[in-house]
């Protein structure tokens, strides 16, 4: 299940977040990947544990945490705090596949990486290429948004970053572990909560086919959810 996210940062969210991402040091890409990945990862980020690093990551979970189509395709339990790439002209990260566990910095845990995201943070406009590329087992599903939207997809899904031919790309991304393991039953619920949200505001949160299926929805994810 692939998501658009559109609008998680507005302009004026853009526009700080650039400002302080050009101040930054930008350090190799290859620092936080994984054996197979570090051989086809040519990009740069901005470090971690770096001052900016954790001042940007939390701007972008404070973000998430009022978001409500996200939290309704995830259902994040914990994530990865937010990275932050960038891809000049020539840069590229090739075919790989994201480690299954990744450590959450300075607490000691791990996380199940069930579902992927990337935000957009360069107006398209501002570069060519860089799409990110998901292969599927018919099809390669290529994805190229506009700055302050976001796509989430599953982690399990073999990807790349294509080659920036003109400018530079910059991006956030991260990882969650979802309270529900499964991709089908997270696709079976956010298609349910989706339609209990249209039905709620056509009939409003009192109407009888509305709570029935509110019903349904919680005791789906309680059936489901892993804590």
């Amino acid at each position: 299940m692939m998501i658009h996210i559109p609008g998680v940062l507005s302009a004026e969210e853009l526009a700080a977040l650039r400002a302080r991402l050009r101040e930054g040091q930008w350090a190799d890409g290859r620092d936080t990947a994984g054996g197979q990945s570090a051989s086809v990862k040519n990009n740069l980020q901005i470090p971690p544990d770096s001052e900016l690093g954790r001042e940007l990551s939390t701007f972008v979970l404070r973000k998430l945490g009022s978001n409500p189509l996200y939290n309704s395709a995830v259902l994040p339990l914990r994530l990865v705090p937010p990275l932050f790439n960038r891809y000049d002209e020539g840069m590229s990260f090739g075919a790989h596949v994201d480690n299954a566990l990744r450590p959450i910095p300075g607490t000691g845990q791990r996380i199940r990486t069930d579902v992927s995201s990337t935000l957009f943070i360069s107006d398209l406009d501002e570069y060519d290429g860089g799409e990110l590329v998901l292969y599927g087992p018919s099809e390669e599903k290529r994805v190229r948004l506009p700055a302050g939207d976001m796509i989430v997809y599953p982690t399990t899904a073999l990807h790349s970053v294509s080659p920036v031919t003109r400018g530079s790309r910059w991006a956030s991304f991260f990882w969650a572990q979802s309270t529900v393991r499964s991709q089908e039953h997270r696709s079976i619920l956010f298609d349910l909560d989706q339609s209990i949200m249209a039905l709620m505001e056509k009939f409003g949160p009192r109407d009888g086919e509305v709570l029935r299926l509110t019903n349904v929805y919680h005791n789906l994810q309680r059936s489901w959810a892993e804590l």
